[in-house]
């Protein structure tokens, strides 16, 4: 059984998060030193750092990874957020305070018979850049492959992720109507409330509403829908809050969409600097333009996952109330299906064969 690691010397720390474990009920591998979590780091669901640990942790250079979260019974402060920095987690959680949030944590990485659906989060280096409009295509072509897909918009100021797809007038929940509800979501009620087009569901703001998600609210979300889609792609504000911090934690990868030019590979190292705080994975899509992937790539320290090409008559097919054509023939569709195809081969998912419509 892969179970949450926990790395602390501190005993009434540790009798803490046992604790914390059984409410959730869960047991825990736990390490006294970073040598002895070495084996485990890459492949825990979750890493709990104690705060008197992270020092000599973060001294040994463990590798990036998603979901680190740093503890403290002590409060916080300066040095705290300084070690949260170095260690590479995402959030410090302060005990007796955040016992709620851990034992979903725990809960939500252990529980037993289900599926973990794989998280995409895509974010523009620069405005214009075509960040939604590649999420929209991205979840369509996984729908297209019969996987249960989420499109999750993120982005209150967007205008709305469910226009793209032609979902606007779709009747289902809106983000307004899941903010209300407290506690955890179950899968199949999500997936029973939310607009869907075949095995497309969409998550989007209601018209005219402009209020952040709240942290918890995504954090249910997003949990219940690694327990009931194949794959979530979370199309991310450039200026996160902390609802989108959230989603960063749980992606699979993060991919940054770079406009291939000087004032765009800048704009695009000033997200990343906010991006590498909270995600593990992240991957640059380089737009068409006169300066090569390898000179972008190279200039934001990123692996490439490819070029997106220009679509033509892409804005005419979503103003019609199509949606982005991602059928195989077209250069957006060609494109997504390689995405994918590399992607799911990468992360230990077989359905990679198109067979279905959306």
């Amino acid at each position: 059984m892969i179970r949450p690691l926990v790395i602390t010397e501190d005993r009434d720390l540790l009798d803490d998060l046992l604790r914390i474990s059984a409410a959730a009920g869960t047991e825990l591998d736990v390490a006294h030193s970073p040598a002895h979590a070495r084996p485990y780091w890459t492949r825990a669901p979750v890493v709990v750092v104690g705060a008197d640990a992270a020092d000599a942790l973060a001294s040994c250079g463990p590798p990036p990874r998603s979901r680190v979260l740093l503890v403290t019974r002590e409060g916080v402060d300066p040095d705290t957020f300084r070690r949260c920095v170095a260690v590479g987690a995402q959030a410090v959680l302060e005990l007796p305070a955040a016992e709620r949030r851990l034992v979903d944590e725990f809960a939500d990485v252990t529980e037993p018979g289900v599926q973990v659906g794989l998280v995409v989060c895509v974010v523009g280096g620069s405005g214009g850049v075509g960040a939604s409009v590649f999420s929209a295509a991205l979840a369509r072509a996984a729908a297209r492959r019969r996987l249960r897909t989420l499109l999750l918009d993120a982005d209150p100021l967007g205008g709305g992720i469910d226009v793209i797809v032609a979902g606007e007038d779709t009747t289902g929940a809106r983000w307004s109507e899941l903010v209300a509800r407290e506690g955890r979501v179950n899968p199949g009620a999500l997936q029973a409330v939310l607009p869907a087009f075949g095995e497309l569901f969409v998550l989007a703001f209601d018209r005219g509403v402009t209020d952040p998600v709240p942290p918890e609210a995504m954090r249910s979300v997003l949990e219940s829908a690694k327990r009931g889609f194949d794959l979530i792609v979370v199309d991310l504000p450039r200026h996160l809050d902390a609802a989108a911090t959230e989603a960063l934690i749980r992606a699979t990868t993060t991919v940054i969409l770079v406009r291939p030019d000087v004032r765009g590979a800048l704009a695009a190292d000033q997200v990343l600097g906010v991006l590498r705080s909270h995600a593990g994975d992240i991957r640059a899509i380089i737009r068409p333009g006169l300066v090569g992937d390898a000179v972008i790539t190279s200039s934001l320290d990123l692996p490439s996952a490819g070029t997106l090409p220009d679509q033509p008559r892409l804005s005419e097919h979503i103003n019609d109330g199509h949606g982005p054509p991602v059928s195989p023939k077209t250069p957006l569709g060609q494109f997504c299906t390689s995405f994918l195809d590399a992607f799911l081969v990468e992360n230990g998912t077989d359905r990679a064969t198109e067979r279905g419509h959306v």
